[in-house]
């Protein structure tokens, strides 16, 4: 095996979503993935805590990069443009390199109901923690929470456009568009 290899990380990432789209989540096995990534268990186990985490590996730097947006928003911001600061920060994460493993990531996701509660999970919490940074910009709730949702909101619906099959924008002109529609509402 090819235990010093450089890119461990990523291959173990693209072998088990290759695993996963053929055989399913629940029917792939750890050891499967180390096998077709030419690495062994225990290397897996040093990158991720069990095969769930890579498909939400990123997840922590998805959450800083909407907390560290609103922090950087400026002062005079409203809570509606904090709010869509948070989900502006989160442009740099979505590369046009990314969109191929983000599509074929939302397919494995949704083949697996465990997944999509997981997937509804990180939503919430992208929600939770940008409602908190705007608490610690002086916004009070219940504003804080609707603005927070509302733009996770905005965020989710981009990511599914994003990733469709034919789609060419980029997630900053999809996330502009949605921000102006919801705008636009009243």
């Amino acid at each position: 095996m090819a235990r010093w290899q450089p890119g461990a990380r990523e291959r173990l990432q693209q072998s088990a979503l290759d695993l996963f789209l053929e055989h399913g989540f629940e029917r792939t096995t750890v050891a499967e993935i180390a096998a077709r990534a030419d690495l062994t268990e225990r290397t897996f186990y040093r990158h991720f805590a069990d095969k769930r985490e890579v498909l939400f590996d990123g997840q922590d730097r998805l959450l800083h990069a909407f907390v560290d947006a609103v922090a950087a928003a400026p002062v005079e911001a409203s809570p509606r443009e904090l709010a869509e600061a948070a989900v502006v920060g989160s442009r740099d994460f979505f590369t046009e390199e990314r969109r191929p493993w983000s599509r074929r990531r939302h397919q494995a996701i949704s083949s697996e109901d465990g997944l999509r509660e997981r997937e509804s999970l990180k939503m919430g919490s992208l929600a939770a923690a940008v409602a908190q940074a705007l608490r610690e910009r002086g916004v009070e709730d219940p504003l804080a929470e609707l603005a927070a949702d509302a733009a996770i909101s905005v965020f989710r619906v981009s990511f599914v456009q994003w990733i469709a099959p034919e789609e060419t924008r980029t997630m900053g002109e999809i996330q502009s568009e949605l921000f102006a529609a919801q705008r636009a509402l009243g």
